[in-house]
């Protein structure tokens, strides 16, 4: 009796001590071969917003992966992968003895390998750690499969298989196949794709249904057999799903927005990536965009950005013309690319001028000549245009009117402001903001502007662009809401006050600008529904002659809004209606004071409808470095007679001139000239003419300049030049001799070369002279 309990004890502790050291050694190998779980390394995927790939990067294989999860499947298919795989799945260890069982009968009985045995625990044991079809592999495989078990649950090794089995060529995981050969997510296969796909990773590259759609067909119907014997799914379903044929989607590897997708591609990424990106209109306008290619000159390139005012979501993102093309540089992202702006900063100045309380929409500003120091600013068209409201002056990008909004506005305020909400502008390293910068002597980039001019669609907030779901909403204030409601009506050519916006269909607001030498041509638009930025240029920086923003980059901004318009319109979107802000007002307004007057004011030269800020109708303003004589609200004194005298003369009174600011006398009309308005000088008690006569200036030439005929041109030297400010007639002398007489402006031929003296006088007694030397 003892010696049969002694023997009991001794082959219990004998077991003990087996599974003890089994366990022990199990515990060790876990630690020093621990179980290969997958590491994508660089294989991504870029999705729309609908989670169709936008774009994708494989791994260091050329692998293709697609990330999928048991709920991102058909149920179908999961049933389909259980029923022919591993029916047993949730309920065995990894490994199911029966299978194995099963399996070896049928080899041997046939004398061939007909059946493997393996589960799904197994097969994803072999995905992660390949091994030889020997004793020695097997016995690895089922080592791989307890550390699976032991580690992982359920979920988790079906995740990997989702994601790790091969499907043929370069594509792993059922989301990469189903998107490649079907064109459609996996969570919408039907019974006859779930089959399909169940059984090829049985046989990839034997099955391929691209390559053998009798094969994959015969395999697929083997699996819907299995199914329906199983009574997985009815019988009905099961031969409607065998009636299908296989077919395939044309076959399309995922490359839209593929700068996006590199700019969003960084270290530590997910294997998902999911962006704002509407598929639908990226394909569209990736396809405009081609078709522009042949419009467009050599070496050239274009950028299109569009993005949902509301929510801020980019919607379609076109970096180049085509990333494939190397002569127009298409791997560079020009979205992101510092260039110079041209005049699209403009909008942001005359909405801040607003703000500030130095214009109203119908201000009267000054598109003349003038020089700051070295810097001497011209129009586009080379022209000027003299008396122009601050309306005009945006609506038609004059350059010298912006410029004058910047000197009264601030330089450095003004980017200091951009900056702060969002903006930034970049500067050559040392250089500070100066007045250039409105006319594009700064550089800016394409999405930093399409996201401040949301500003004029969200009442005055710069918001940041969102490229994925997950990016806040931030916003920052730059504007007031009616000043950003101002200036998209200007942007809109709807700057009249008595235009009823309502009765018209929503306009496209937007802005042209080219930066110097013809290298950057930009127009940038906003709707109530979207914001829209354009450029065309060169990635190099080179120049294109002609090349400018209303020619070029206008008539691509103009089909892109087309192409939203019609797409909303059949969606059945409508455009969100803005009304006008408490802050605006309506006022009658006269030039050239700029502000309200009476009905019968002589004063009041001309009548303007002018929107306003808060009441506010600021008068207008002038330039310091120009002939102002007193300034533009003057007085003068009158006689009973209503002749000029002075004011200590009997009778006196005074009266009060608005005068228009001296350096527009050009191009008034003679009756608006100051010594057209001016009554005449009673001489029994004359006025110092010094009180009412503006200083004498001559524009056009800067005194010390030195003239030279263009290169390879033997020409004489010729100028002309304008007399402004003083009074009455004008007399032109060069080196002392009389040229002309009784004119504003002088032409002049120069004889030979030498130094030259240009002298006009007025009827006052005033002169100015202006020293130049001619060479050749």
């Amino acid at each position: 009796m003892k010696k049969g309990l002694h023997a009991t004890q001794y082959w219990a502790r004998l077991t003990l001590g087996i599974l003890s050291v089994l366990i022990a050694s199990l515990w060790l190998a876990d630690q020093l071969w621990p179980l290969p779980l997958p590491d994508d390394g660089l294989a991504r995927v870029v999705l729309a917003e609908d989670g169709e790939p936008l774009y994708r990067f494989a791994d260091g294989q050329g692998i293709w992966r697609y990330p999928a999860t048991p709920d991102t499947v058909s149920p179908y298919y999961l049933d389909a992968l259980l029923a022919y795989e591993d029916r047993w799945f949730y309920q065995h260890p990894g490994i199911n003895p029966a299978a194995l069982a099963r399996a070896a009968w049928l080899n041997l009985s046939s004398g061939r390998v007909v059946s493997g045995g393996s589960t799904l625990s197994m097969q994803v044991a072999r995905l992660l750690d390949p091994h030889p079809r020997t004793l020695a592999g097997k016995l690895r495989q089922l080592f791989r499969t307890a550390q699976l078990e032991w580690h992982l649950s359920k979920r988790q090794i079906l995740t990997l298989y989702l994601n790790r089995a091969p499907f043929g060529g370069t594509l792993e995981g059922v989301a990469a196949a189903s998107w490649t050969y079907l064109g459609k997510s996996p969570v919408n296969l039907t019974r006859a794709e779930a089959a399909l796909l169940a059984v090829l990773p049985q046989a990839p590259s034997r099955l391929r249904p691209d390559r053998f759609p009798e094969r994959a067909q015969a395999a697929r119907d083997k699996v819907l057999a299995r199914l329906d014997s199983e009574a997985v799914w009815p019988s009905k379903a099961v031969k409607e799903a065998m009636e299908e044929p296989v077919w395939l989607a044309p076959r399309q590897s995922p490359d839209q927005a593929p700068l996006l997708a590199r700019r969003l591609n960084t270290p530590g990424e997910a294997p998902a990536i999911h962006t704002t990106i509407d598929i639908a209109l990226q394909r569209r306008l990736e396809s405009l965009l081609l078709d522009w290619r042949v419009r467009l000159p050599e070496r050239t390139s274009a950028a299109i950005l569009v993005v949902e005012a509301k929510t801020m979501a980019v919607k379609a993102y076109l970096g180049s013309v085509d990333i494939t093309d190397d002569r127009r540089f298409g791997h560079v992202d020009m979205v992101s690319a510092i260039r110079s702006p041209g005049s699209t900063l403009k909008p942001f100045l005359y909405a801040q001028a607003l703000d500030a309380g130095l214009i109203h929409s119908e201000s009267l500003l000054q598109d003349v000549p003038r020089r700051f120091g070295d810097y001497r600013p011209g129009n586009f068209s080379s022209g000027f245009s003299g008396p122009v409201s601050a309306s005009e002056a945006l609506h038609r990008s004059l350059n010298l009117p912006a410029v004058q909004l910047l000197e009264a506005y601030g330089s450095k305020r003004f980017s200091g402001e951009l900056r702060g909400a969002g903006v930034p502008l970049f500067y050559p390293h040392g250089a500070e903001p100066n007045l250039s910068l409105i006319l594009g002597g700064v550089g800016a980039r394409l999405e930093d502007l399409v996201s401040g001019y949301s500003a004029f669609a969200r009442e005055g907030k710069v918001a940041r662009l969102r490229f994925r779901p997950e990016d806040p909403l931030t916003e920052r204030r730059l504007l007031s809401p009616g000043a950003a409601w101002i200036v998209r009506r200007m942007l809109a050519d709807r700057a009249d006050p008595l235009l009823d916006e309502s009765q018209l269909p929503p306009a496209l607001a937007y802005k042209t600008g080219t930066s110097y030498g013809f290298r950057d041509a930009w127009s940038i638009g906003l709707t109530p529904s979207y914001v829209i930025g354009v450029w065309i240029g060169r990635p190099d920086g080179t120049p294109v002659a002609g090349q400018f923003g209303l020619a070029s980059a206008a008539p691509l901004l103009f089909q892109v809004n087309d192409i939203l318009l019609n797409r909303d319109g059949q969606r059945g979107r409508l455009s969100p209606i803005q009304t006008r802000p408490a802050s605006v007002g309506v006022e009658s307004i006269c030039w050239p004071g700029g502000q309200p007057l009476p009905a019968n004011d002589e004063n009041c030269r001309v009548r303007r409808w002018a929107f306003t800020m808060d009441k506010q109708t600021p008068p207008t303003m002038q330039a310091p470095d120009q002939p102002l004589g007193q300034g533009l609200d003057e007085t003068y004194w009158v006689n009973g007679a209503g002749k000029q005298v002075a004011p200590a003369c009997s009778g006196a009174r005074p009266v009060r001139f608005l005068a228009w600011p001296a350096s527009l006398e050009p191009w008034l009309a003679a009756r608006e000239r100051r010594t057209s308005r001016l009554p005449s000088i009673d001489s029994n008690c004359a006025p110092n003419v010094g009180t009412t006569a503006s200083p004498l200036q001559i524009t056009g030439l800067r005194d010390g300049a030195r003239l030279q005929a263009p290169a390879g041109q033997s020409d004489p030297v010729s100028i002309t030049v304008t007399a402004q400010g003083g009074g009455g007639a004008r007399w032109w002398f060069v080196n002392g001799e009389p040229v002309a007489e009784q004119s504003e402006q002088l032409s002049y031929t120069f004889s030979k070369p030498g130094a030259y003296e240009i002298s006009v006088l007025d009827d006052s007694g005033q002169t100015e002279h202006v020293h130049v030397t001619v060479v050749r």
